[in-house]
């Protein structure tokens, strides 16, 4: 097989880069950080800028962790505004690599199969990120990291950890790279997928580095870790065997959806009822809308932080699946009543449609009225023609007016922060 290799690309500090932009600061030196003040002083900072970070203050701070003689810029969440600028620097990577070479990772982080284009262009991968990371800033004034690895894994790793200790902001790993420099590296949380959970199960055993897992008994690994052990082991030697091509031709063997939030205050049951409904209303329409109905669902409470306890879930099958409000809407508050403490407040929610499948393919039972099915369907199709031309809030329900409910300021939203318009 042909050696490849892969670019991973970071935008740094990335809301909070996107702010100083726009305020003409330098996001380099300036002091600021993303966080919506409303929330309290206990919100959590989405980013803040490199400077802050160099004071040794965390990247998912809370404002009031932020040493009071820092002074700096509260900027609140801008999410619309974010999503302009990624879209902006992708078109930037378009000019370079085709898109199916790209996959986006996340809002600020792609993943590229360069392979091709360095013979096309006859230059080297590092000459290759200099010229996308200066167009980067040229666009856009934000600046960008890059991992360059002969694998995605060791891209990947490469920008996590090599990338944030050179000048140009470029890192490169290969296999043999990786275990000369990274074998004895710590924490092992610096490595992608590897958290405190699994970090706590190998000092259990006496493995605190990636060299020791390499060398470890691979049976011991899979008793503690199942089949996860495969991808800790090959990780672990700086292989992986996933490919950009297999990304692109991934598909899913079930489809979900879900709907989740933290509420801004402990809710207690009659109140937290009503959002169970409006999360309920808002999956229904998002299934209307992809065309999709659903036959199993799961709703997950969590309690009060203050309670210290594990939230609790419960799973219903219906009859038949099915997408409409008047349908779904019984067997989820018959879960909801099932699971839920009365006695106890509640801060976290979240539904699930654990099978969902096209419209077309739903099989109507001898209990279905036809008719009535017809007017849900014709009635929320209505529902989200007006949504989609005047917006979210031109039509909604009227529980959505009640004091408790949440439905009309997350539809201001954008991933649960607000969007900036």
């Amino acid at each position: 097989m042909t050696d490849r290799t892969y670019m991973c690309i970071d935008l740094k500090s990335f809301y909070a880069s996107v702010e100083c932009v726009e305020r003409g600061l330098d996001p380099l030196t300036t002091n600021l950080v993303v966080a919506d003040p409303e929330r309290s002083e206990k919100t959590i900072c989405l980013a803040i800028s490199p400077s802050m970070k160099k004071l040794g203050i965390k990247n998912r701070c809370r404002l009031f962790e932020i040493p009071g003689n820092v002074g700096y810029i509260c900027a609140p969440p801008r999410m619309k505004l974010y999503i302009d600028y990624s879209a902006e620097i992708y078109g930037v990577y378009l000019k370079y690599i085709a898109k199916e070479d790209i996959h986006v990772y996340s809002i600020d982080e792609a993943f590229m199969d360069v392979t091709d284009y360095l013979q096309l262009y006859k230059i080297s991968a590092k000459k290759l990120a200099e010229r996308i990371m200066e167009d980067v800033k040229h666009t856009t004034g934000i600046t960008a990291t890059v991992g360059v690895g002969t694998n995605l894994y060791l891209a990947k790793i490469a920008l996590d950890i090599t990338a944030k200790h050179v000048e140009n902001n470029i890192g490169y790993l290969d296999e043999k790279i990786f275990r000369e420099r990274l074998w004895q590296h710590k924490p092992l949380t610096d490595f992608w997928r590897i958290g405190a959970g699994t970090v706590k199960r190998l000092n259990s055993v006496g493995i605190t580095n990636m060299e020791e897992i390499a060398h470890a008994d691979e049976d011991l690994l899979y008793r503690l870790f199942g089949v996860d052990a495969e991808l800790l082991i090959d990780h672990a030697w700086g292989r992986e065997s996933v490919t950009m091509a297999d990304i692109k031709n991934y598909k899913p063997r079930n489809n979900s959806i879900s709907s989740g939030q933290v509420l801004s205050r402990d809710y207690n049951y009659e109140e937290c009822m009503l959002i169970v409904k409006e999360m309920t209303d808002a999956v229904c329409l998002e299934l209307a809308e992809l065309g999709m109905v659903t036959d199993s669902l799961t709703l997950m409470v969590g309690y009060s932080n203050a309670l210290d306890i594990p939230p609790v879930s419960g799973s219903v099958t219906l009859p038949r699946a099915a997408n409409t409000y008047r349908v779904i809407l019984p067997y989820i508050l018959d879960t909801y009543k099932r699971i839920v403490d009365e006695d106890k407040s509640v801060r976290r929610l979240s539904l699930s449609c654990n099978r969902i499948t096209k419209e077309g393919y739903i099989q109507y039972d001898l209990f279905t009225d036809p008719a009535e099915t017809e007017r849900d369907k014709r009635l929320t199709q209505a529902t989200l023609e007006i949504k989609k031309r005047f917006g979210k809030n031109a039509l909604v329900r009227g529980m959505d007016l009640q004091e408790e409910a949440t439905t009309m300021e997350r539809n201001r939203q954008i991933g649960g922060h607000k969007s900036g318009e």
